[in-house]
């Protein structure tokens, strides 16, 4: 019940950021075209700055956007920025003063609490690649590099008085838009015009590059049955399910509703597509090939588990997992009691026979002693 009332507050949350997100877009928008005051500051605030407000409104609403998908991962670098961003609103929609400004105003005031209230639900770190990395501090190197130039050399340049002249100029032709309200003037400037355009074309197609290249090789990777390797890099603490079977099933309905991360590796089948679907993390390959094993982080692994109804791969995938990583803790079940003592000597650390324990409950039911009857039922309710 708790754990539903968490995920509850999660949903909440992130719906009331995405709301206010979407709404701050469209009062910014309507802002900037629209001529009517409304709101009890309306009349004092210059129309100047209530056509400012709009345009930063709309932009402050894209990254409260950005905030709510970090948000939906469990980003707590999401939460810090959504903490931020929520009061920014409120005061954007003050000073808008349009008739989307009060809806603005109330729900920006309305979502701060319940972000708050939420903390702790959002405690993933964010992780970025060597590459994003690099390519987020080229893309600012040659912005500062392309402004602070543009500004030394204004006197070079048409149309270039301000920082923020200079900023713009560097956008534009970094990204190669080239609107041509801003020209060169000297050679000096053209030099230096065409540095920025080389190395600004450069580092825009970097930062792309390391944005959109996740995102496409998940769609690639997803379509081949793999796992990202940003996904893979990210695992510590987790479970390892070696192979698939009949067994395997309710354990791994017992580890998803425990919320702990697993990772089930088994070789390419129907029924491991329907787990994929289901949201489980899932990497084709052989549970007893030691190059799978190190991919899947067997060295920060809570815990391995074999459980199918095959002894002998489970056996031989313990043994690998036992020499990779002497200290894991290797759960396994055995389908013939025959098998149990030969999983102990393949290295695990707990054996357990499901044929004898049900026997076991059986023969005791039976015979009417202890509670088994009770202890039955209530696993069979829980499931």
């Amino acid at each position: 019940m708790v754990e539903g009332r968490g995920r509850l507050g999660v949903r909440m949350t992130v719906l009331l950021v995405m709301t206010v997100a979407v709404l701050s877009v469209v009062t910014g928008v309507a802002n900037i075209t629209s001529t009517t005051v409304f709101g009890p500051i309306g009349e004092y605030v210059p129309p100047s700055v209530q056509r400012l407000a709009g345009f930063t409104g709309a932009l402050t609403g894209f990254l409260m956007l950005a905030s709510a998908l970090g948000l939906r991962r469990g980003l707590r670098a999401a939460w810090y920025s959504t903490v931020v961003l929520l009061p920014v609103t409120a005061g954007q929609g003050l000073v808008q003063s349009n008739e989307l400004s009060l809806p603005l105003v109330i729900l920006s005031i309305a979502a701060l609490p319940v972000v708050l209230v939420n903390y702790r639900r959002f405690d993933r770190g964010l992780t970025l690649s060597t590459s994003q990395l690099a390519a987020g501090i080229a893309l600012a190197s040659v912005m500062v590099y392309g402004t602070t130039g543009t500004y030394a050399l204004r006197e070079d340049f048409n149309g270039v008085s301000t920082a923020l002249d200079a900023f713009y100029y560097t956008i534009v032709t970094a990204s190669t838009v080239g609107y041509g309200d801003v020209t060169a003037a000297s050679q000096t400037a053209k030099l230096f015009s065409i540095s920025v355009v080389t190395l600004g074309t450069a580092t825009f197609a970097i930062a792309l590059g390391a944005l959109l290249g996740p995102a496409i090789e998940a769609r690639i990777t997803s379509a081949l049955g793999k796992m990202t390797e940003s996904q893979l890099e990210l695992l510590e603490g987790h479970i390892l399910v070696l192979g698939y079977g009949e067994l395997t099933e309710p354990l791994l309905n017992e580890l998803d509703a425990s919320d702990t991360d697993f990772v089930v590796i088994a070789p390419r089948s129907e029924r491991l597509e329907a787990l994929r679907e289901r949201g489980f993390l899932v990497v084709t390959g052989d549970p007893s090939d030691e190059e799978t094993l190190e991919r899947t982080r067997l060295s920060d692994a809570r815990a391995v588990v074999a459980a199918t109804n095959n002894d002998a791969e489970d056996a031989l995938s313990v043994l690998t997992a036992r020499q990779l990583h002497p200290d894991v803790r290797i759960v396994a079940a055995a389908t013939d009691d025959e098998n149990v003592e030969k999983l102990r000597r393949a290295g695990a650390d707990s054996v357990i026979s499901p044929a004898a324990i049900g026997s076991h409950l059986l023969a005791q039911s039976a015979l009417g002693q202890d509670d088994t009857e009770a202890i039955a039922s209530q696993l069979l309710d829980e499931h």
